[in-house]
């Protein structure tokens, strides 16, 4: 049984990583939720099995929790944004698509862009009309800020962006 501080290194590794884990509740952004299960994890099996209670051994299973911990969270894709390009600036968010997912006026509206992002959820107004929650629509303009000005997906805006995508 080593010891570190007058505490057992097994225990001292599971309330490390139960701290992460709070750290983690209190700062979301997948910071240290991953080291947190890993530590807590591994010291919870050094605990329950004295044998496995050796630095090394405690190092191995951080690693093995670590990496299947990793493997879980990036499955699960907890924070959303599981393959989607970050946006650069707001002129990359022209042609993007996503659905309404409030009704969009020419005052009020959200939308949800594919591929937007950490947060793909913009405020939304179209310059005539409306378009109805669920509808396909298209950046026009990003505006500034988290405003864009959007319009109605149509095919003849899919044939477009593949002329452009092909020049």
């Amino acid at each position: 049984m080593v010891t570190v501080l007058g505490i057992e290194l097994a225990l001292l590794i599971v309330i490390l990583g139960l701290v992460l884990i709070g750290l983690e509740a209190i700062a979301p952004g997948a910071n240290f939720i991953v080291i947190g299960v890993a530590l807590a994890a591994a010291g919870a099996v050094g605990l329950a099995f004295p044998a496995l209670g050796s630095p090394l051994a405690l190092a191995g299973l951080i690693l093995l929790f670590g990496s299947i911990a990793l493997i879980i969270y990036q499955e699960l894709d907890i924070y959303g944004g599981k393959g989607q390009a970050q946006t650069k600036d707001s002129r990359s968010l022209v042609g993007r698509t996503g659905y309404i997912t409030e009704r969009v006026t020419q005052t009020s509206g959200e939308i949800k862009l594919e591929n937007g992002g950490f947060d793909p959820h913009y405020k939304a107004r179209t310059k005539t009309g409306e378009i109805a929650v669920g509808k396909r629509a298209v950046v026009v303009d990003p505006g500034g800020g988290n405003v864009v000005t959007v319009e109605p997906f149509s095919e003849e805006d899919t044939d477009s962006t593949d002329d452009i995508k092909e020049s």
